[in-house]
């Protein structure tokens, strides 16, 4: 595996190409706990700690001071005009899914890091500080509860969160424990709104609308609301040549279940996932007793996923009634949805126009997100604005994820362009609850 410092002998210039971000998103690829190169890396583990150490030395290179939160994330700063000026937070995040691709997060936190470099190295003065977080839980693979890196940047922590478990056994409180970090002082993570003056995260789309619409950015509109359930359905396991009217099947209800969860969310314009399945006792010729099931339910507004969530409760216990089983539900995530601000989806757009020597091309595409980002967790403190980048596809969480070096390179330079933007008509006074409207064309993503 490589260490920080491998591109010191580059120039400032050739470590901000779009050649050297993706070099270094195959570098990060590198620390993974799966063989075969498949990538899969997690909060607190020893591959957490690599990915840290190097972002930390890139930061140094861009001219930042780095530092590791009380939460694990490693944060860059670099100045403003003045000392101690509030911040512009840049950032995305560095844990994967298991088996995942080389770019969701990843590319996010680079291109963040090249533009502070860019900006850095021009001798601009900015009215204020730029700050980029590389976030330690997005992804929430080892814990199950996602955000948990930004949640703690936003102040949001749960002390409840300290009992969950690992596929070990191993608590979040000792997790924590062993990677260096004391618990009791998760609170020095949170910043406040005073001392940020917004949020931008570049990201790849996730999903098929700019590559169907020819379009290598777009700006967010919004990050749909997420609720995630355990759900376990009980009955009773027995020899699979048991007459059915005694069979009390927990994978057969189970599956009439997730068809009919489906549909309901279907008609409600809503995303239901079932991720993940296990069956118990798990054998050819045994009724299942037990079944436990995830559900990752989406949607725009959190009134209507919540209503749908009642109508799939009620579903359940009307199926499971009905066949003799049992059912229980245990929420492992919550977040609301989050608006981006007026403010920052203009500098984005700004951004993007100005990569754009054309004026054939339409406005730049808004798309509602469906997929979650950290923006979400720090919409508590600060306005937040999202550029998207095209994406092979719209292949995500899979090795497959792919792409380009031209994608990469526009969305560098408008990024710097929207961060310029952003200074040039600076107001420490304005801020934007992005809950307005501004009737720009928005597709779904």
């Amino acid at each position: 595996m490589s260490g920080p410092g491998d591109s010191a002998g580059l120039n400032g210039s050739e470590r901000t190409s779009a050649a050297a971000v993706l070099e270094r998103c195959d570098e990060l690829a590198g620390f993974s706990s799966l063989p075969d190169g498949l990538i899969e890396r997690v909060y607190l583990s020893p591959e957490h700690t690599a990915v840290n150490a190097l972002a930390a030395g890139w930061m140094r290179e861009a001219g930042m001071t780095s530092w590791q939160d009380a939460a694990g994330n490693q944060c860059g700063r670099l100045e403003g005009a003045t000392p101690g000026l509030p911040a512009l937070l840049l950032g995305s995040h560095l844990d994967t899914v298991p088996s995942a691709g080389r770019y969701d997060g990843i590319l996010g936190v680079l291109t963040a890091i090249a533009v502070v470099e860019r900006i850095a190295s021009s001798g601009r003065s900015l009215p204020f500080a730029l700050e980029v977080v590389a976030f330690g839980d997005e992804e929430g693979t080892r814990f199950g509860t996602a955000l948990l890196g930004s949640r703690a940047l936003a102040g949001t922590w749960l002390d409840a969160w300290w009992e969950l478990t690992d596929e070990a056994g191993t608590t979040l409180h000792d997790a924590f424990v062993a990677f260096g970090l004391d618990p009791a002082a998760i609170g020095g993570a949170a910043r406040t709104s005073n001392e940020v003056i917004g949020y931008l995260e570049a990201h790849i789309e996730q999903g098929p609308v700019l590559e169907e619409h020819d379009q290598p950015l777009g700006i967010v509109s919004s990050i749909a609301g997420a609720r995630r359930f355990q759900i376990t359905i009980t009955g009773k396991a027995g020899h699979s040549g048991t007459p059915w009217t005694h069979r009390r099947d927990a994978l057969a209800g189970t599956s009439e279940a997730i068809v009919a969860i489906e549909k309901l969310a279907r008609a409600a314009d809503l995303i239901a996932t079932v991720g993940h399945l296990e069956v118990f006792p798990d054998a050819v010729n045994v009724i299942a007793g037990r079944v436990e099931f995830s559900l990752d339910l989406r949607g725009r507004f959190d009134a209507d996923r919540d209503r749908a969530w009642q109508q799939i409760e009620s579903l359940l216990e009307e199926i499971c009634a009905t066949r003799g089983l049992h059912v229980a539900v245990d929420q492992t995530h919550a977040a609301p949805a989050a608006h981006c601000s007026d403010r920052l989806r203009g500098v984005i757009a700004a951004g993007i126009r100005a990569t754009d020597a054309s004026t054939e091309n339409p406005e730049p595409l808004e798309l509602l997100s469906m997929a979650g980002h950290d923006a979400m967790a720090v919409a508590q403190i600060t306005e937040i604005g999202m550029l998207f980048v095209r994406c092979a596809g719209g292949v995500s969480h899979h090795p497959d994820e792919s792409v380009t070096e031209a994608d990469v390179a526009r969305a560098l330079d408008a990024f710097e362009a929207a961060v310029l933007e952003l200074a040039a008509h600076h107001d420490a006074g304005q801020r934007d609850d992005g809950e307005q409207d501004t009737g720009r064309h928005e597709a779904q993503a």
